[in-house]
């Protein structure tokens, strides 16, 4: 059986890393090396977006996770940690969305909110996971997480 830290999947650290370091770059740039104010504003306005993202992947750590016991899922979303029993997914899949010229695995899962019945809609990517979307798929396969997945 895998251990506890391969059930759940978030954004890389290094690329978390090397994203905060890009970010600290542009500010200093944008107060020490712009010289017009024009230039100053929009890279500093990039590196807030920058900096921005940073903190989001930081706020939704892990991004999803196995419940303990695989009785379900929890996603970390911008409005804080959401669990979703197994009962309350409807439809876990695999779905390819054309990308830049190819066709880029992304994981949905539609489930219903325990807390207020409504239905959600989470789409997943390899930004978001970690890792290729299809081994979070076969993972959560594996352990009965997928409601509508048929063994190849």
């Amino acid at each position: 059986m895998p251990d506890d830290t391969s059930l759940r999947w978030s954004t890389p650290p290094a690329a978390v890393t090397a994203l905060s370091l890009a970010g600290i770059a542009l500010a200093v740039t944008a107060v020490v090396a712009v010289p017009d104010a024009a230039g100053r504003v929009l890279v500093g306005f990039a590196a807030l977006i920058i900096l921005v993202t940073v903190a989001l992947a930081l706020r939704q750590r892990p991004r999803l996770a196995v419940l303990p016991g695989a009785t379900g899922l929890v996603a970390m979303r911008l409005t804080g940690r959401r669990e979703f029993p197994r009962p309350a997914l409807q439809r876990v899949r695999i779905v390819e969305y054309p990308r830049f010229g190819r066709r880029v695995p992304m994981l949905e899962i539609d489930a219903i909110d325990p807390a207020s019945g409504t239905e959600s809609l989470m789409i997943f990517g390899r930004w978001d996971l970690g890792t290729d979307p299809r081994k979070v798929h076969e993972a959560l396969a594996a352990r009965d997480l997928a409601p509508d997945h048929t063994p190849n």
